[in-house]
């Protein structure tokens, strides 16, 4: 009789830690906000800038936010910048791509991309011929 008693109260016991962690699970999950992902609810303001070294000549720069992307052509010089974008509430990626001719096999080029006033990602290429990239996700 003690046995079954028992057997009985381990088995309600057993059942009950099972409720109660499914209980917990689910609600737990019914409070998950997928809005919470870093980028979705927030616009950014977002500057492509790209460097060459001396003598080294910038000719194209594609640049976009979320696969939209603008492409300047015809250009000169060792530096440019895009002009400030504001990206939409959910972005989730911003990428540039700069190709320049260099100065000597020693040339740089660096890009960068910057988010809020702040560097958040660079992309460097050396010799002749320069081709930088930099991809940030918000």
């Amino acid at each position: 009789m003690k046995k079954m008693k028992l057997k009985n109260v381990l088995r309600g016991s057993f059942v009950m830690v099972m409720m109660a962690l499914v209980f917990g699970f689910v609600t737990s999950c019914s409070n998950d906000d997928d809005d919470n992902i870093p980028g979705t609810n927030k616009s950014h303001k977002v500057v492509f800038k790209a460097e060459a070294s001396a003598g080294s000549n910038i000719e194209i720069a594609v640049y976009g936010i979320d696969g939209n992307p603008t492409t300047a052509t015809s250009l000169s010089g060792t530096t440019w910048s895009s002009p400030e974008i504001t990206s939409e509430a959910g972005a989730m990626s911003a990428n540039v791509a700069v190709n320049a001719i260099g100065a000597s096999a020693t040339s740089t080029l660096k890009v960068q991309i910057w988010v809020d006033g702040e560097l958040k990602k660079e992309g460097t290429s050396s010799g002749q011929y320069l081709s930088a990239s930099a991809a940030y996700t918000f």
